[in-house]
């Protein structure tokens, strides 16, 4: 069955003459989403403007979905949700998350997810990129910095020539004022909303820019919003390095059942020998051959020390001439598109540097500093020869609206330094440590000792008197 919203009065929507207003009137017919979910999951589409500076010019679709509050007595509004990305789709978010939230807090809201512009449902861009040009990050080396400069000026050009149109409007900013057309458009003076990593910055813009809009805020994994783009790729890497010698030290504790070494420094011969080996012969895997730069790439699972020790020992064995190694194992599985990636990393800010040497500096100093990783993040990527927008600057977080921050101790993505600087930005917030906590992930990880804090924050807007660090 289709369901129809009536028009909105403008005291829930934009103020007499904004040339938003007729956004706010539009009908959202909702329909069953797809016959794999349940009928109560139901999807409608919301009109924004492509270009907030000509709300009259075109107009793109927003994919959105509910799950309705349990209880209409108890219901309070909205929880938008985000899973984070960027390019990350979020329309099936709210039936993935309703088994993760406590029923006092499913009674309380209508469960909301999204696509944001330019992905999956919501007027997707592409890039026609070739399965080689979707790669993410690049080791550094001498001999194939020009390859890699290469690389990312084809990556650019591509996507400006197919989708140079659109790519302007695919921000951060934008997918925030889509929020905000979406909030209008349900009928809410405010929302409340659960953000994870790339979710957390972009929860954070929508908090700077209506902070009278903005109620309850969950921000699960956060980012530091100074960074943004590449100071955010750049931190990984001494997150990194703390994470490998903590494996180091645990795996040389267990050196009878693992045999990479009994000290933590025979440890970290045994892996950087392992390294120079795969760059003299490539150690086979389920996935194909992996070099010394490939085993560095999947420097995030050194967070899971139960997890990636096998799968050293596997390589270990692989490259003495054993079976195949399995493959990396993930931390987290990712959906975002490498087109929408690139949109918003090189759209929300104007700190990419536009000369490649500067590129090859960073990249050499990082990896010095921080061999594991440095070069990876600080490598040359397409933002460098991104087309000039004349768009907005990225934005300066600093407000005093109430937020929840929760956090693990071991994250290699969104780090503890990453999420300090959210909480430095974010004057009203609180935030919960989970100590000992792995992986990029709280709340989305199932339960931990952070849950009792936002399910309060939740259902009651009361945040921790302080912050505070839970668990062990």
């Amino acid at each position: 069955m289709t369901t129809v919203l009536t028009a909105l009065t403008p005291v829930t929507a934009f103020a007499a003459g904004d040339p938003l207003q007729r956004y706010a009137q539009q009908q959202l017919r909702w329909e069953r989403c797809d016959v794999d979910h349940p009928a109560t999951f139901e999807c409608a589409k919301v009109k924004v403007p492509l270009d907030y500076r000509d709300p009259g010019g075109r107009t793109i679709d927003i994919a959105i979905s509910r799950v309705r509050a349990g209880s209409a007595k108890q219901r309070h509004g909205v929880l938008l949700i985000n899973p984070g990305g960027p390019g990350g789709p979020g329309l099936t978010m709210p039936v993935e998350m309703e088994p993760l939230l406590p029923a006092e807090v499913r009674d309380r809201f209508d469960l909301i997810g999204f696509d944001p512009r330019g992905v999956g449902q919501s007027s997707p861009i592409g890039c026609d990129l070739t399965p080689d040009q979707r790669t993410f990050q690049h080791p550094y080396a001498p001999g194939t910095f020009a390859k890699d400069v290469a690389w990312a000026r084809t990556v650019a050009d591509k996507c400006w020539a197919k989708a140079g149109d659109v790519l302007p409007h695919i921000t951060t900013r934008n997918t925030a004022r889509d929020m905000d057309v979406v909030r209008a458009a349900l009928g809410e003076r405010r929302i409340s909303y659960f953000g994870h990593s790339y979710g957390t910055y972009l929860g954070a813009v929508y908090t700077q820019m209506f902070p009278q809009r903005s109620d309850r805020f969950v921000l699960d994994s956060a980012l530091d919003p100074a960074l943004a783009w590449r100071g955010t790729l750049r931190e990984a890497a001494p997150g990194a390095e703390l994470a490998f010698t903590r494996w180091t030290e645990w795996a040389a504790a267990r050196d009878a059942t693992y045999g990479l070494g009994a000290t933590a420094a025979e440890v970290r011969r045994t892996y950087w020998d392992l390294v120079a080996h795969a760059d003299r012969t490539p150690v086979p895997t389920e996935n194909g051959a992996l070099d010394g730069d490939a085993i560095r790439a999947g420097y995030a699972a050194f967070v899971h020390v139960e997890a990636v020790t096998p799968w050293i020992v596997a390589l270990k064995a692989a490259a003495a001439g054993g079976p195949a190694a399995p493959a990396v194992p993930s931390v987290v599985p990712t959906d975002n598109t490498t087109a929408a990636v690139w949109a918003v990393f090189c759209g929300d800010s104007r700190s990419w540097p536009r000369d490649p040497e500067q590129y090859r500096r960073d990249a050499v100093r990082d990896r010095a500093a921080y061999p594991l990783a440095g070069d990876l993040g600080a490598n040359i990527q397409p933002c460098a020869f991104w087309k000039p927008t004349g768009g907005e600057p990225a934005t300066v977080v600093n407000n005093d609206v109430n937020a929840l921050i929760v956090q693990n101790q071991w994250d290699p993505q969104a780090t503890p330094a990453m999420a300090q600087g959210m909480r430095r930005a974010l004057h009203g917030a609180r935030m919960v440590t989970v100590a000992g906590g792995e992986g990029h992930g709280v709340v989305v990880a199932g339960p931990s000792c952070a849950d009792g804090s936002v399910t309060r924050y939740l259902t009651t807007g009361r945040l921790p008197a302080k912050d505070l660090t839970c668990g062990g």
